[in-house]
C-alpha cells in the first residue's frame, strides 16, 4: 500500500502506524463483546446484508454522486489526503469514498457493507480544524473498519420487526428493551470509534476540540477543554437523585453518548497504559481475530461496567454500590452463622478461646 504521507499536500507531521492491527484494539469492551460473538456466526454477515439489500449501497453512493462533492486530489484534497492517511495509519487496505454535502448540520457518517461511504456535512468541515477534522475521518474509518454498519443494519431489521410486532401482549415493553439495549450499544459503538480517531490522528488535544465545538460551536478563543473537562465532571457528579433519575431517562433515548461524557471518556483513554502499549507497537492483529473467545469479550464487558460504577460519582451509583457493600456484609453475617463461625461459650465474635483471651 502507498505511503499517503508521500503524497503532496499531506501535512508533514508523521503518525505511527499500525501494520495489522485487529480492530478489538480500539473497540469498547462493550461494543467488542457483542461483534466478537457476531462474527463467530458462520455467515451471519452475508445473512444481514442480503436482508439489508432493501437499501442498496449501488443507489446510495449514486445520490451521493448526483448530489455531493467527492473528494479527491483536485477536490477538497486536504480531506481526501485525510482519508487517504487514516487508512494508512490503521492499515486498512481499501480506502473508503468520501464525499462532502451541503448541510449545515454538523455531522458524518459512515454508510453501506460492502463498500462503505463516509459523508462529510459542510457544517461540520466549516467547523473544524485540520487536526480535529483528522480526528473525525478517523473515527468514520474506525466505523467503517469494525463493520458497525452491518450490524447496526440487523439492529435496525430486528427494531422494526418489534415495532410491527407491538400489538401483541406485552409488546411495547419488548420493544422499549430491544431498542435501549440497541442504543446502549450504539453508544458504546461511538466510544470505540473515538478512539479509533484519536490512534488516526494521535493528538489527544484535537479530538477533545473537535468533542467540545461538537458542542459549542466555532469560537475556541471563547472556549477551553480544562474546563470542558471540569464540566464533564461537574455532569458526573450531578446533584442528587432526582439529577441521576434525570440523566439516566435524558440518555436512554439517545445513540450517541453526551460531548462531555466523550471527552472524558476519552481523555481517561487516552492516559491509559492501553494506549500507551498500542503506541508502542502491542495490540492485538486481525490475524488472531478467529481466536478470541466470546467468553473473554463478555468478562470485560461485565469488568468495565463493574470498573464504571465502582469510579463513578453518581449519587445513583453511589447508592447501587452501599446496597451491594450492604448486601455484602449481610451475606457475610448469614455465612458466619451458617458456618459455626461463633465466638466461645456465650457467642458474639469468631475465634479461640484463647484469640477472646488475648483481645
Amino acid at each position: 500500500m502507498t505511503d499517503p504521507t508521500q503524497a503532496a499536500g499531506t501535512p508533514s507531521r508523521r503518525r505511527k502506524r499500525f501494520p495489522g492491527i485487529s480492530t478489538r484494539a480500539w473497540e469498547h469492551p462493550a461494543d467488542r463483546s457483542a461483534l466478537v460473538a457476531l462474527r463467530r456466526l458462520t455467515g451471519f454477515d452475508d445473512v444481514i446484508k442480503k436482508l439489508a439489500g432493501l437499501v442498496s449501497e449501488r443507489s446510495v453512493r449514486l445520490m451521493f454522486l448526483a448530489t455531493a462533492v467527492k473528494t479527491s486530489e483536485r477536490q477538497y484534497p486536504e480531506i481526501y489526503n485525510m482519508v487517504r492517511d487514516a487508512a494508512y495509519v490503521l492499515d486498512l487496505e481499501k480506502v473508503p469514498d468520501l464525499f462532502v454535502t451541503q448541510d449545515p448540520t454538523v455531522n458524518a457518517m459512515c454508510i453501506g457493507m460492502d463498500t462503505p461511504v463516509i459523508v462529510l456535512t459542510t457544517g461540520l468541515v466549516e467547523l473544524l480544524d485540520e487536526e480535529e477534522l483528522r480526528a473525525v475521518v478517523g473515527h468514520e474509518v474506525g466505523h467503517a473498519m469494525s463493520g458497525h454498519a452491518v450490524y447496526r443494519t440487523m439492529m435496525l431489521i430486528l427494531s422494526g420487526l418489534a415495532t410491527r410486532l407491538g400489538w401483541l401482549p406485552l409488546g411495547n415493553l419488548a420493544i422499549m428493551a430491544l431498542v435501549t439495549a440497541l442504543k446502549e450499544w450504539f453508544r458504546k459503538a461511538e466510544l470505540s470509534c473515538d478512539r479509533a480517531g484519536l490512534l488516526a490522528g494521535q493528538d489527544p488535544q484535537a479530538s477533545m476540540r473537535g468533542l467540545m465545538k461538537l458542542a459549542g460551536g466555532h469560537n475556541l478563543g471563547e472556549m477551553n477543554v480544562d474546563a470542558f473537562l471540569e464540566q464533564a465532571a461537574e455532569y458526573e457528579k450531578a446533584g442528587d437523585l432526582r439529577d441521576s433519575a434525570l440523566k439516566l431517562l435524558q440518555v436512554l433515548p439517545q445513540t450517541h453518548p453526551f460531548a462531555v461524557v466523550r471527552v472524558a471518556k476519552l481523555k481517561q483513554w487516552s492516559e491509559s497504559e492501553e494506549y500507551r502499549s498500542i503506541l508502542a507497537g502491542a495490540y492485538p492483529l486481525r490475524t488472531d481475530d478467529g481466536e478470541a473467545k466470546v467468553s473473554d469479550q463478555w468478562k470485560a464487558a461485565a469488568d468495565s461496567y463493574g470498573k464504571s460504577i465502582k469510579e463513578s460519582k453518581d449519587p445513583l451509583f453511589n447508592l447501587l454500590k452501599d446496597i451491594a457493600d450492604g448486601a455484602g456484609t449481610v451475606g457475610g453475617k448469614l455465612r458466619d452463622t451458617f458456618t459455626g463461625a461463633r465466638g466461645p461459650a456465650g457467642g458474639g465474635t469468631g475465634g479461640t478461646p484463647e484469640d477472646a483471651e488475648q483481645k
